[in-house]
């Protein structure tokens, strides 16, 4: 199992949010490239990397800085937030980035999701961002009237070869994931499933891992000395 740390960016720095709260941030590093080298020394063998501005507003306003951090380090990096346009994704490619999430428009616009598809294949990824089982979207301020169940068959009839799965309600909270929504999730589909949203424990990550998940992303975890990504990747080879 892959695990990913994740570098969250707003105004170019590196953040985590609570439960996706704007209002809930704290600042954890100026320079997102620095925190990757970081996890890079300690083993990461992939990066996952949020832009936040560009989650809420729809554009990629840290284009540049995701540039710079992709550039930075000799790992595969992947990215989402604001990605809803094949230019973006393009640019997002063209920059050094391994696999780009595309979220919001998933949903709000299908066939451009064909398109990146058809066109980057397994370089894409969608995000689905699930508060009670139903899809969340814009950054997490609004709730739509889809099951995540039911994007996640319309996803594979698609050819998507990669999710990444937060129940919203546990991300920030240092409580665990939701394990029976990961396991309903990874059982319906022959997607790669990356958990995302509440690891917190060594625990966390063997019962991951046993469940056969293809990644988990952890952050506040790590940012705040719950966890040791080193001393998780040791015990990942043992």
């Amino acid at each position: 199992m892959i695990l990913f740390p994740a570098i969250d960016i707003r105004g170019g720095q590196c953040v985590r949010l609570t439960q996706g709260d704007y209002d809930q941030e704290i600042v954890y590093h100026d320079s997102p490239t620095e925190m990757a080298k970081q996890w890079e020394r300690e083993g990461a063998a992939y990066i996952h990397v949020v832009d936040l501005d560009g989650a809420k507003s729809g554009d990629t306003p840290n284009m540049n800085a995701i540039r710079d951090l992709a550039q930075a380090v000799n790992v595969p990096v992947q990215v989402g937030g604001g990605v809803r346009t094949m230019e973006k994704v393009k640019q997002h490619i063209d920059n050094g980035v391994t696999r780009v999430i595309i979220g919001t428009a998933a949903i709000e616009d299908p066939q451009f999701l064909k398109e990146a598809v058809e066109t980057y294949g397994e370089r894409i990824a969608v995000s689905i961002d699930a508060r009670g089982g139903y899809v969340a979207t814009d950054g997490w301020t609004e709730t739509s009237e889809t099951k995540a169940t039911d994007l996640i068959k319309e996803l594979e009839a698609i050819g998507v070869q990669t999710i990444v799965y937060t129940d919203i309600l546990k991300d920030g909270m240092m409580q665990g994931p939701n394990m029976e929504e990961l396991k309903e999730v990874d059982e319906l589909t022959s997607i790669d499933v990356i958990a995302s949203g509440g690891v917190s424990t060594e625990q966390n990550i063997r019962d991951l891992r046993e469940m056969g998940l293809y990644g988990a992303i952890i952050g506040k975890a790590l940012y705040e000395g719950a966890l040791s990504l080193e001393k998780l990747i040791e015990e990942q080879r043992v």
